[in-house]
C-alpha cells in the first residue's frame, strides 16, 4: 500500500472553502480551483477532478505533472513542492520523468523559429501605416502573461505570447483608425519583448535580439516611451548574459531617456552592474548612488513580472554591483534586505525568479566573507526550485556559487563539499536543454 500524502491533505484541510464559510476546502473544490487558475493563466483546459486529488492524498501518485503542481502550490499557498509532499521518482534532485510537462523542454526549434519570424515581421513594423482594431483583450493577455511569468509552466506562456504577437500583426494588415494602430503596435511590441525575455531565460540571448529589434520598431510606431524603456532593458539583459557588458551598459543608459516608472530604477541599477563589470568603477559607483536615490513614480501603469522593478528587486541588483566592485559586506547588506522584502511580499505578487537570484548573491557574499553556514542556508532555499523554473540565468548564477565553494577557505570542509555536490545535482537538470550560441 502506498504511504498517504499527509502534507497535501493537511494543506487542503487548512485552506478555507470559497463556497462554504467556516468549512475546509473539499477535494472537488480544490480541483476546480486549480483548473480555474490554470485556465486564467495559460488558457489551457485541464481535466483535474476530486478523484485525482484523492489519488494524490492516498499517495498513489507522488509526482503529478508540472502544471498541476504549479496550480496546487498556488491554491494551497505552498512555497515549493516539498511542502505538499511531492517528491520526484528517485528522490529530491532527480529528473522530472514527464518531459512533456516541463515548461521549457523541447522548445529549441520553436525558439529559433519564433526569432526568425520576428525578424520577418520587422519590415511590416517599420513600414505599415494602417490602423488598428480594439486591443483590450490582447492587452489583458499581455498583463496575464507578465504577472504569471515564472509562476506557471513557461511553455504555455511562450505559446500565448507568440499568439498575441501574431494576432496583433494580422490586425495591423487590415484597415483601422490611427489611434488603434498605435495600440496594436504597442501590444505587438510588448509580446515581442516578452518573447525576448523568455529567450534569455531559455539560454538563447542571441534569439532574444531578433525579437527586440522588431519590438523596438513597434515601440517607435506606437510612440510609447515605457515600451521603449523595457525593450532597452531586455536588450541590456540579452547583452549582459552574453558577457558583453559594454553593450549592455549602452542599452541601459539609452533606455533611461525613455524611462518613466520603475524602468528608471531598473535601468539605473543594472547600468551600475554593467559599468562595474566593465572595470569602470568610478562610473559604476556614481550610477549606484543615483539608483539608490531614485524615486519610482506611482502614477505610471506597470505590467508586472519582468517589467516591474520593485525595491527588493533593485536591492538584489545593487548587491550584484557591490560584488563586482569587490565590496562583499555591502553585497551582504543589500541582498539580505532584498530577501527580507521578498519574504514579506504577498504571495500573489512575490517575484520568485528575482528572489532566487538575490539569494544566490547572498550566498556569494557569505562565501567571500568566509561564512560557509550563511552561504549554505541561502542556497538551500534555491535548491528546492522546481525543474520547470530552473532558467539559464539561475543555472549560471548558482554555478558561480559552486565555483566559489572550491576557491574559498572552506574548500576542503565537508560542508563545502556537500554544498558543491548539491549544486552539481541541481545544475544537471536545468529547465531548458537549449544550448546558447557560441
Amino acid at each position: 500500500m502506498p504511504e498517504p500524502n499527509e502534507l497535501l491533505r493537511a494543506a487542503r484541510e487548512r485552506t478555507a472553502s470559497r463556497r462554504a464559510p467556516g468549512e475546509q476546502m473539499s477535494r472537488a473544490e480544490l480541483a476546480e480551483a486549480v483548473c480555474s487558475w490554470l485556465w486564467e493563466t495559460t488558457e489551457t483546459k485541464y481535466e483535474l477532478d476530486g478523484h485525482y486529488i484523492a489519488k494524490l492524498e492516498r499517495g498513489a501518485v507522488r509526482w503529478p505533472g508540472a502544471a498541476y503542481r504549479s496550480g496546487l502550490r498556488y491554491v494551497l499557498n505552498a512555497a515549493d513542492d516539498s511542502e505538499l509532499g511531492f517528491v520526484p521518482p528517485g528522490g529530491p534532485g532527480s529528473v522530472d520523468p514527464e518531459p512533456g510537462t516541463s515548461s521549457m523542454l523541447g522548445l529549441e526549434d520553436d525558439l529559433v523559429q519564433a526569432g526568425d519570424e520576428s525578424v520577418a515581421l520587422l519590415a511590416l513594423a517599420e513600414e505599415s501605416n494602417v490602423g488598428e482594431l480594439t486591443v483590450e483583450q490582447l492587452h489583458a493577455d499581455i498583463l496575464r502573461i507578465t504577472q504569471n511569468y515564472l509562476r506557471t509552466p513557461t511553455k504555455a506562456l511562450f505559446v500565448r505570447s507568440r499568439a498575441v504577437r501574431d494576432r496583433a500583426f494580422r490586425l495591423l494588415s487590415g484597415r483601422q483608425p490611427p489611434n488603434q494602430t498605435r495600440d496594436l503596435y504597442a501590444t505587438a511590441g510588448w509580446a515581442l519583448t516578452l518573447l525576448g525575455w523568455m529567450a534569455v531565460d531559455l539560454g538563447r540571448p542571441d534569439v532574444a535580439e531578433s525579437h527586440t529589434r522588431t519590438a523596438w520598431a513597434c515601440a517607435d510606431a506606437a510612440d510609447l516611451d515605457d515600451l521603449r524603456a523595457w525593450v532597452r532593458a531586455t536588450q541590456h539583459t540579452a547583452a549582459f548574459w552574453q558577457d558583453d557588458f559594454a553593450r549592455a551598459a549602452s542599452y541601459a543608459q539609452d533606455g533611461l531617456q525613455f524611462a518613466r516608472g520603475s524602468s528608471t530604477l531598473f535601468l539605473t541599477s543594472v547600468s551600475a552592474v554593467d559599468l562595474a563589470r566593465s572595470g569602470r568603477h568610478a562610473e559604476a559607483r556614481e550610477a549606484l548612488s543615483i539608483a539608490k536615490r531614485t524615486t519610482v513614480r506611482t502614477d505610471v501603469p506597470e505590467l508586472g513580472g519582468p517589467f516591474l522593478c520593485t525595491p527588493e528587486r533593485a536591492a538584489g541588483i545593487w548587491s550584484d554591483a557591490h560584488l563586482a566592485l569587490g565590496e562583499a559586506a555591502e553585497t551582504l547588506k543589500h541582498a539580505d534586505h532584498g530577501v527580507a522584502m521578498f519574504e514579506a511580499a504577498p504571495h500573489a505578487v512575490r517575484n520568485f525568479g528575482s528572489e532566487r537570484m538575490v539569494r544566490l548573491q547572498l550566498a556569494k557574499a557569505h562565501l567571500q566573507l568566509g561564512e560557509l553556514d550563511g552561504a549554505t542556508e541561502a542556497v538551500a532555499a534555491v535548491l528546492s526550485t522546481p525543474v520547470e523554473y530552473r532558467v539559464r540565468p539561475l543555472i549560471h548564477r548558482i554555478s558561480e556559487v559552486a565555483a566559489l565553494t572550491r576557491l574559498s577557505r572552506h574548500a576542503t570542509d565537508p560542508k563545502a563539499l556537500a554544498l558543491h555536490d548539491s549544486i552539481r545535482v541541481f545544475i544537471r537538470h536545468p529547465a531548458s536543454r537549449a544550448t546558447p550560441s557560441k
